[in-house]
């Protein structure tokens, strides 16, 4: 007996016979049946982890952080669909010069290669050009490499990602793009571990958690490396593969230090147009966005590796101590942010628009202040605060549905209690802030 689709999906172990489609409407939703196998994966991670090392895998904060990322990235297929597909559909709708047979393996092989192409040029160009960096950059900012680090994901990377995909539209039918994009994104979970050292002779084909190492990498031998999705010889035919040397330290060059989602992901365009402004030609304005993100006026289009920070390996990520009551509290308030978001995913065509960018807006108020806690930023109280009178009025609307029946006055008094905590945290700034304005 094969395991479940959505296991096989993960290791792109699926035939061309079960997944070629006629329509799009047929094509299984790979990703969401994978979402279980997400979780049993990373829960064998920390425990593995723990019994090959003793030191845990994880940092509460990084690891809530990756997956407040993953979240966000998908907040925006509730309201439209993919643009990757939505740009395939019209050319190949309008443009397509012949129509290659849906139910043909060649098909499915030609697809698989040219899918794991496109996905090469969209990542190779990501790291090249400096307005796709800025999305791109969120994938890169965790300081640690694990299992949650493949959800950290950019929910404005597919505004531009679907340029690269166009050509295939020329052939190849929508429904056989849908199954392997899915596929290629998928195959790309599991390679984000410290865990697999290792595959012999498959290392010389496929991209595997060895080689996708050094893509994150911040040491100047992993700068621009290793762009493959599931296969690793567009690296070598491009001369973008470099091999694991020295330890590996991760994460930007210029560490970030913050777990707020939303900074981010929209950090870097604000610092791109705040360099801009500081150049007084057109030329010199215009290169700020189109070449790499390192390059300064006098350098070649990628900048110049020689100014990047010496990478040491003795760097230690940022992660600043705090309360184990409060750590204990946001996973706690995380668990039912993921069950609400999830609930929103499962009944989405039940809900009206407006009660669907009511929810939304709910995550995005979550996924912040669960940031600004992590932060231990000043302000957090005040936000976390209406945040829970939030959370209070979606349970009194019906909106905020309980795991389980028996759950809802536990979790109904669980927020209650939260209300009333930061109710009381919030009344000494409230009097610094009336003593100040008198």
């Amino acid at each position: 007996m094969l395991p479940p689709t959505g296991f096989r999906a993960l290791f792109c172990m699926l035939s061309p016979n079960e997944s070629s489609f006629q329509t799009l409407e047929e094509v299984p939703q790979y990703v969401h049946e994978a979402t279980p196998f997400f979780i049993g994966l990373m829960v064998l991670e920390v425990l593995v982890g723990l019994l090959k090392s003793g030191d845990p895998v994880y940092s509460i904060s990084d690891g809530l952080t990756s997956i407040s990322a993953g979240m966000f990235s998908r907040l925006p297929s509730l309201l439209m669909r993919s643009t990757e597909l939505t740009a395939y559909i019209y050319v190949w709708d309008h443009y397509r010069l012949v129509e290659l047979p849906w139910d043909s393996a060649w098909t499915w092989w030609f697809t698989f290669l040219g899918v794991d192409l496109g996905y090469y040029w969209v990542h190779r160009f990501s790291h090249e050009v400096a307005f796709m960096w800025a999305a791109h950059q969120v994938h890169h900012s965790s300081e640690y490499y694990n299992l949650t680090t493949a959800l950290r994901q950019s929910a404005m990377q597919p505004l531009t990602s679907w340029v690269f995909y166009l050509p295939l539209a020329l052939a190849l039918p929508p429904s056989v793009f849908a199954v392997h994009i899915q596929l290629n994104l998928l195959y790309q979970f599991w390679i984000h571990t410290e865990l697999i050292r290792d595959l012999g002779p498959l290392e010389w084909i496929l991209n595997t958690p060895k080689h996708h190492r050094i893509h994150h990498g911040r040491n100047i031998y992993c700068i621009d490396k290793n762009y493959g999705g599931i296969l690793i010889i567009w690296d070598r035919i491009f001369d973008t593969f470099a091999a694991e040397k020295e330890k590996v330290v991760y994460g930007l060059i210029y560490p970030i230090k913050t777990f707020e989602s939303l900074y981010i992901q929209l950090h870097y365009y604000l610092g791109l147009w705040q360099m801009s402004q500081t150049y007084t030609t057109i030329g010199h304005k215009l290169s700020t966005f189109f070449k790499g993100p390192g390059w300064s006026p006098g350098t070649a289009r990628l900048g110049d590796l020689a100014t990047h920070p010496k990478v040491t390996g003795k760097e230690v990520p940022h992660n600043p101590s705090w309360s184990l009551h409060l750590q204990v509290y946001v996973v706690a308030h995380f668990l039912l942010v993921v069950w609400t978001y999830n609930d929103l995913f499962e009944n989405q065509t039940m809900l009206s628009q407006l009660a669907v960018l009511g929810m939304i807006g709910y995550v995005l108020l979550t996924l912040t202040s669960v940031g600004f806690i992590l932060d231990q930023r000043p302000s957090a109280a005040m936000l976390e605060m209406l945040r829970c009178v939030v959370m209070v009025m979606m349970q009194w609307s019906g909106y905020m549905k309980p795991p389980m029946p028996s759950l809802a006055v536990p979790i109904e008094a669980f927020v209650a209690l939260s209300l009333l905590f930061w109710a009381l945290q919030c009344v000494p700034q409230l009097l610094s802030i009336r003593m100040k304005t008198n």
